[in-house]
């Protein structure tokens, strides 16, 4: 299935080959496989955390963090560090933030942002296998991966000509939506853990999605990843000090 396939391609580093390039309406209906992917994303982590079963927890933990952001490509940590630069040098100012996030070089505010996520994720994956509470491996990246399509969906697309613009001209609303509460009523099956972070996800995407519309009258790719950068980062965090 293509949409499938594409998601699954521009998300992860999986080896995944398109036949045929995509056509524009079915490069806004793989955003209705975003999730799917981060339940594969997290089965790969949970599955790795068997294997690694015997090895002690903060050893676990770094090769289970490499592992995830090997997977994921850095994508998300690249749009983190990009916002952090962009929202610290731009002043407030629309254009100059905007200009800054198309700029490719990383400066130290972004250095500083992804040292802060990877740690406060790492400690917190360590407390965390240490109490068995594997789930989070599953719902974290899973949760994730639906805050994407959710902000392009109630947020607007800024930069003319971004990625994000050519997906959200077409991107099928109701299925979406449906696609996204599905998804939500599943979280919630895994019991507080699933409350929990679906509760952290709502109350950060609402404040996040206000600071965007204030600074740039809506979101952009990078944005998009930073939202889920800190969304992983909060729910292990607040899962670690809340579960235990």
């Amino acid at each position: 299935m293509m949409p499938f396939a594409l998601a699954l391609q521009f998300l992860t580093r999986l080896p995944v080959r398109l036949r045929r390039a995509p056509s524009p309406q079915e490069s806004a209906e793989s955003l209705l496989w975003y999730p799917l992917v981060g339940v594969v994303l997290g089965a790969l982590l949970l599955l790795v955390n068997e294997l690694l079963a015997g090895v002690d927890a903060s050893l676990r933990a770094a090769l289970l963090l490499a592992l995830w952001v090997w997977l994921s490509g850095g994508l998300h940590l690249d749009g983190l560090a990009d916002t952090v630069d962009a929202w610290v040098g731009g002043y407030g100012d629309r254009e100059r933030t905007l200009a800054i996030m198309k700029d490719p070089a990383c400066g130290p505010m972004g250095v500083l942002a992804l040292l802060f996520c990877l740690l406060l994720k790492y400690c917190a994956l360590v407390l965390l296998l240490q109490q068995h509470f594997w789930s989070l491996l599953l719902i974290t990246p899973w949760l994730g991966r639906c805050l994407l399509p959710l902000l392009l969906l109630i947020t607007p697309y800024v930069r003319a000509g971004g990625l994000g613009e050519s997906l959200t001209n077409d991107i099928p609303r109701l299925r979406l939506q449906l696609v996204l509460l599905l998804n939500a009523a599943l979280l919630l099956c895994f019991g507080m853990a699933g409350l929990l972070t679906l509760l952290v996800a709502a109350i950060l995407t609402w404040y996040w999605r206000r600071l965007l519309i204030k600074r740039l009258g809506g979101t952009t790719g990078d944005t998009a990843g930073a939202l889920l950068e800190m969304a992983e980062c909060a729910v292990l965090v607040i899962a670690a000090v809340l579960l235990l």
